[in-house]
């Protein structure tokens, strides 16, 4: 017997009903959920699903002063979660003492991890800032050694000042006669990799010619970062996609990667073969030189690549970022760049009155390494610029296991913990009220440079991993900036748009476009004896 009519209807209306109750009911839950975590929470927004990714992408534009904002909010500290399935949550902070205890107190609990190695394993593969437990280790062993060796301390003073006084007061001048405006940063990023490259690897790119030609090595390595870069910026399912079909950014990323290699095994082979043929490499002072004379097994033609690697691409871009930061902060704050040409003109009436009278112009002035010791205001100013605007603007650590931060906050095994050093520089309760000032007067007491503790000031990492090469960065970044200030006005051409670019390192989106304007000489400054 068929059913009744009646019940056909209802049955019908039932369904309906029970469709619409079940999709009233999820939107009800997603927009509780959304509102209980909205209330309960500090920090960003979860949202179900999604996590905290649609909050990043409506501030992909100002990223790194929202995260200051949301943790000026939280009190220093909050948690994200990351789309669904992926396994990414974690806490972002820029409390002191949190930081103090991952880069230092329980240092092995906080390695870069797998999510960080991942994403530059192409390019970096087992090189030292790639590495985490023994390898690092070895690596640092070695870098440490050598480095703050005579011989390579000596090498590397020596290049700093022929790179400048030959090819980039060269460069400025020609600038200055033509009346041409040129990208300082890009200047900068050509200085640091010659350089670089000359310390590291004993190979001299010439980046910096007259002409700024397109160095093929160069441009590689810069592709090769910029598209390792992107891989933070997507979820891992899209970067992987994109690299198992070899396209778009993936694809770059290969070409540039293989082109890179290929040099730097290239100049390894090289230097075996010069190695062998002269009996030693005593006539050479570089980094990889001195490695390959300790005969040491571990370090392989493969070893020795991915090490310079790794160093090129510190000694590249954390510099050069620094210093168009530097000169544009100049030209906000002239005040300060009065303070430095002072300094500098005060350490140059300080020679011995025979090296005076041969001076002449600014153009025979090289200053000595003792000399820019002295140069405390402008060491200063350095810093500060690094304060607001570090190189690095964000680094990260995972956990290995559970744990509990000082300020009370629980962390899951796995969990990544992003410090926010940009947010850092600006938060009051490290800084003070006037955090958000380019003051290079916080540095200095009875006229002598003062630092601050790393784990405040966490431009140059910390504890264990603390930057082998500081002393290197500040020798070459004063060179720079005093013999420029002291031949040039550094002008910021009108209306040149200034703000931070969204990569790993700091750069100026835009660049930094500046015209060299002729200061008159040091004699001519001199009051009539």
């Amino acid at each position: 017997m068929g059913e009744a009519p009646w019940m056909e209807v209802s049955m019908e209306a039932l369904k309906s009903i029970a469709l619409s109750d079940i999709a009233i009911s999820l939107v009800g839950l997603f927009i509780f959920s959304t509102v209980k975590n909205r209330l309960t929470s500090k920090g960003v927004m979860h949202w179900p699903v999604l996590g905290s990714y649609p909050a990043l992408i409506l501030h992909l534009h100002e990223v790194f002063e929202y995260v200051t904002r949301v943790l000026v909010q939280a009190g220093g500290t909050f948690p994200y979660t990351g789309i669904w399935k992926t396994g990414a949550f974690g806490l972002v902070t820029a409390d002191t003492a949190n930081v103090e205890y991952m880069l230092k107190t329980n240092f092995k609990n906080y390695p870069k991890g797998k999510y960080y190695r991942e994403r530059f394993s192409e390019l970096l593969g087992d090189g030292i800032f790639n590495a985490d437990d023994e390898m690092w280790k070895v690596q640092r062993r070695a870098a440490s050694g050598e480095m703050h060796s005579a011989r390579f301390v000596e090498y590397s003073a020596k290049t700093i000042e022929e790179l400048t006084h030959k090819k980039l007061i060269k460069l400025a001048e020609k600038l200055s006669r033509d009346g041409r405006s040129v990208d300082l940063q890009d200047v900068f990023l050509r200085f640091t990799f010659d350089n670089i490259c000359i310390a590291a690897l004993g190979v001299d790119t010439r980046c910096l010619a007259v002409d700024l030609p397109e160095v093929p090595f160069a441009r590689a390595f810069e592709r090769a970062t910029e598209n390792t870069s992107f891989r933070f910026t997507v979820p891992p399912l899209v970067w992987k996609a994109m690299r198992y079909f070899q396209i778009g950014s993936e694809k770059q990323l290969a070409e540039a990667v293989k082109e890179v290699h290929e040099f730097a095994e290239k100049t390894v082979l090289a230097r075996r073969i010069e190695s062998k043929k002269l009996g030693g490499l005593s006539h050479r002072s570089d980094l990889l030189s001195v490695l390959m004379e300790v005969h040491n097994p571990l370090y392989t033609d493969k070893f020795l690549k991915d090490f310079c690697i790794s160093f090129i691409l510190a000694g590249r871009d954390t510099s050069s970022v620094a210093l168009a930061w530097f000169f544009w902060l100049l030209h906000k704050n002239p005040n300060v760049e009065t303070r430095i040409l002072d300094e500098i003109h005060s350490v140059l009436k300080q020679r011995d009155e025979l090296n005076l009278g041969q001076m002449g112009t600014n153009d025979n002035i090289v200053f000595t390494p003792n000399e820019l010791k002295r140069m405390e205001y402008l060491h200063a100013a350095l810093s500060e610029s690094l304060r607001l605007y570090p190189s690095v603007p964000i680094e990260f650590k995972e956990a290995l296991a559970d744990d509990v931060f000082p300020d009370g906050n629980r962390i899951k095994k796995s969990a990544r913990i992003f410090y926010s050093i940009y947010s850092m520089g600006r938060m009051e309760s490290i800084w003070g009220k006037d955090c958000g000032e380019f003051k290079p007067e916080r540095w200095i007491k009875e006229g002598q440079f003062v630092s601050e503790s790393q784990f405040k000031y966490a431009v140059f990492n910390a504890g264990p991993r603390l930057c082998l090469g500081k002393k290197f960065a500040y020798n070459q970044m004063k060179m720079v900036a005093a013999s420029l200030l002291l031949r040039y006005s550094v002008c910021v051409v009108k209306d040149h748009p200034v703000k931070p670019k969204l990569t790993t390192t700091l750069y100026m989106k835009n660049g930094l476009q500046v015209l060299f304007k002729p200061r008159p000489s040091f004699r001519q400054l001199m009051p009539a004896s």
